[in-house]
């Protein structure tokens, strides 16, 4: 019998990809011989890789002629069984449908943003599970999958590593709480300035200094972060994903909203203090396929109301989060980790 081919398409973006990564997961594990093509964004092609999900990774932009013409031809060449569409947008669900693959699975009209997509799909699945997570595991089980979701490991190249250890022992922050201040919509970002004061509570109180991650764009945000936080002088670090990787899996604890660095950091076993405004933890929350879910503390206002519109200021919801509570769990995580 000939091993199934599947082409799995997500092409972005950081934390999606993330919460992508337990579904190919239980396919891999489910039909260990399968051959999996991962079609991503060049962006996310080091992140891809990371998991050692995938037989092969392709590349495609979007919004290039050349680029989507050239792996539309690859696609029709390799004739796969199967593609599982975990993105559900039409810019993902048109390249299976267009390269000819006969069995395209994707999201039924219940879960897509994008009205009409799952016209482009021989099989709509109506997922019935809370967590975006396990809803894409819903469609693996549609593709064969035993498990819907299932464990999996980031690495990190060795060289990358030595040189985002090297950059940690120069600032001197051996034990040290990561922030990930900025990222994503900003209706999911606490405020810069009770950032500051965060850090300056845990350089008072914690004896430890914060670590702040600089996405492109973030200049603004970070500069805010650093003029509120006194002497407690955090660590501005610009850095490549392998990098951000490293800074991640070694801090003692990460704070952030609901953006990708967040989920990273849950994904590399770090424990997180998740701050949560308009959208849904339960749906997009910290996820750890086969581990205890407390490792992380979820922080949330009773008075949030669930929305995905994306706006261009902090959600009210966020503003009821003080710096006390945030750092009462900071102090939780750190003396679980002593």
């Amino acid at each position: 019998m000939t091993e199934p081919r599947f082409l799995v398409v997500r092409l972005g973006s950081l934390g999606d990809i993330v919460h992508t990564f337990p579904a190919v997961a239980g396919l891999r594990e489910s039909l260990p011989k399968a051959e999996i093509v991962w079609l991503t964004h060049p962006r996310w092609k080091d992140l891809v890789e990371s998991s050692e999900l995938a037989s092969e990774i392709w590349q495609v932009e979007p919004r290039a002629y050349r680029s989507v013409r050239d792996v539309l031809a690859r696609i029709r060449k390799r004739k796969f069984t199967a593609a599982i569409d975990y993105q559900g947008l039409w810019k993902s669900a048109a390249l299976p449908f267009l390269g000819g693959v006969p069995r395209r699975i994707g999201f039924s009209s219940h879960a897509v943003r994008e009205f009409g997509v799952p016209l482009l799909y021989t099989d709509r699945v109506r997922t019935t599970r809370a967590h975006v997570a396990d809803q894409n595991g819903e469609l693996s089980q549609r593709a064969g999958a035993r498990n819907g979701v299932a464990p999996f490991l980031l690495s990190v190249p060795s060289l990358q590593e030595a040189f985002a250890l090297q950059l940690l022992r120069g600032f001197n922050a051996a034990r040290y709480v990561a922030l990930s201040p900025a990222g994503g919509w900003r209706s999911k970002c606490w405020l810069p300035e009770r950032y500051g004061a965060l850090c300056l509570q845990i350089h008072a109180k914690l004896g430890m200094r914060c670590i702040l991650n600089q996405g492109p764009g973030d200049e603004d945000c970070i500069a805010a972060v650093k003029a509120a936080s006194g002497d407690a002088a955090p660590i501005a670090c610009s850095s490549s994903l392998h990098q951000l990787m490293v800074l991640l899996r070694n801090a003692i604890c990460v704070v952030g909203g609901d953006t990708g660095p967040l989920h990273l950091a849950v994904a590399l076993g770090t424990p997180v203090v998740a701050l949560f405004g308009p959208t849904d933890p339960a749906r997009n929350g910290p996820y750890r396929p086969g581990c205890d879910p407390g490792k992380d503390i979820v922080l949330r206002s009773s008075h949030a109301v669930t929305t995905y519109k994306r706006e261009d200021q902090p959600d009210s919801s966020l503003l009821e989060l003080e710096v006390a509570s945030v750092f009462d769990a900071v102090s939780r995580q750190v003396e679980a980790r002593r």
